[in-house]
């Protein structure tokens, strides 16, 4: 199953389009996870080109199994032509299926954060999950970050996803305390996000 998502572009924006990786992807990916930051905020870290390409099959057969969206953002150029990937959002469903809710996560490059892609690329793919597919059927898409992530607590409540509780923390993999976000609507068509 192949599906892709567009975003319009704005008055100060490209337009987007998310799309499953690609093998194709893995060295974008690779260099992705490069970025100091982005290391310290995932729970994955990719060295290689290798690890890279291990992961985007994992991708696959996540969406095979209805369990792991996974888009990768590219923005696209004038022409509507796609670029290399510089963000990432997914959906990970639980292991009860007939649960109805999922987690959401997402992250931009180095060299695209703080240009709005984020939350203009959650927008979509929330708006999506909890519109019309039927992939994973979802009512309640769980937001969840460090609370020191003040850039990821910003796109949340840009996207409509409500505080809901602080977590404890929950060391090694989550040191320190976390938000969790909810959403539940998807949103009317004419939403957009800057």
């Amino acid at each position: 199953m192949t599906v892709v998502l567009s975003v319009e572009a704005t008055s100060s924006a490209p337009a987007l389009r998310l799309r499953p990786w690609r093998t194709e992807d893995a060295a974008a990916l690779a260099t992705a996870h490069r970025d100091p930051l982005l290391r310290r905020r995932l729970t994955t870290s990719l060295v290689s080109e290798a690890d890279a390409r291990r992961w985007i099959d994992g991708q696959h057969d996540g969406w095979t199994a209805g369990v792991r969206l996974s888009f990768a953002v590219l923005e696209c150029g004038g022409d509507d032509s796609e670029g290399h990937p510089v963000g990432h959002v997914v959906i990970k469903g639980g292991v009860d299926l007939t649960d109805a809710s999922a987690e959401v996560g997402y992250w931009t490059s180095a060299e695209a954060r703080g240009r709005g892609i984020a939350p203009r690329a959650l927008e979509a793919v929330s708006r999506w999950a909890l519109g019309s597919q039927r992939v994973m059927p979802l009512t309640r898409l769980n937001l969840l970050h460090a609370s020191d992530n003040h850039a990821s607590c910003r796109v949340a409540e840009k996207c409509r996803y409500l505080l809901h509780s602080v977590l404890p923390a929950q060391p090694p993999a989550f040191p320190t305390e976390g938000h969790l976000h909810v959403r539940t609507d998807a949103a009317p068509e004419s939403t957009s996000v800057e």
